[in-house]
């Protein structure tokens, strides 16, 4: 199965999508509501941990086909399906600030990782679209202080990125 045809699939039965996504979304809110105070313990963060990888992988995976067809293939923002690529945002959005009302982000297993693999993800698109947008040529034409803030600017995104994934695994 393709990317495309588990895309087509999942419009097509988008009950079974918004159900996956809405079972999260429950999840977080009733293990709010029962471990209120709670978050940063064992049960819990582990729990927390689970669901806040349950939905920003897919999510973050969506936002990076949707640059890549946006910015690579030309797709127009305005056909985007909104059961395949909004509700899983959406869904991520709402998961985060219902943990973070719970507990500190940082005392969650894992979650210095994914925001870091978040910054990488959206600073290396950041990056791919800039060079195929700029093209070679305009880079000529720019002055030479203007190019070098532009990629430590990338670069330095990066490397923060890059550095907190590597905190978190030690």
């Amino acid at each position: 199965m393709t990317i495309s045809e588990f895309a087509e699939s999942s419009a097509d039965r988008p009950l079974m999508f918004i159900l996956f996504f809405g079972f999260i979304l429950l999840l977080a809110i009733v293990a709010g509501i029962i471990g209120k105070g709670e978050g940063h313990l064992s049960p819990w963060k582990y729990l927390y941990s689970a669901l806040i990888y349950l939905t920003c992988i897919p999510a973050i995976f969506i936002v990076c086909l949707g640059l890549y067809a946006v910015t690579f293939e030309g797709a127009s923002v305005m056909n985007t399906d909104i059961v395949t690529q909004v509700v899983p945002v959406l869904t991520m959005i709402g998961t985060l600030l219902i943990v973070k009302a719970n507990v500190a982000l940082d005392r969650i297993p894992g979650f210095g990782k994914i925001s870091g693999l978040i910054m990488m993800l959206f600073a290396s698109s950041i990056l791919m679209m800039i060079l195929r947008k700029m093209k070679l040529l305009i880079f000529s034409y720019m002055p030479i202080q203007q190019i070098g803030l532009i990629f430590l600017v990338i670069f330095a995104v990066i490397y923060f990125g890059w550095t907190r994934v590597m905190k978190s695994s030690n």
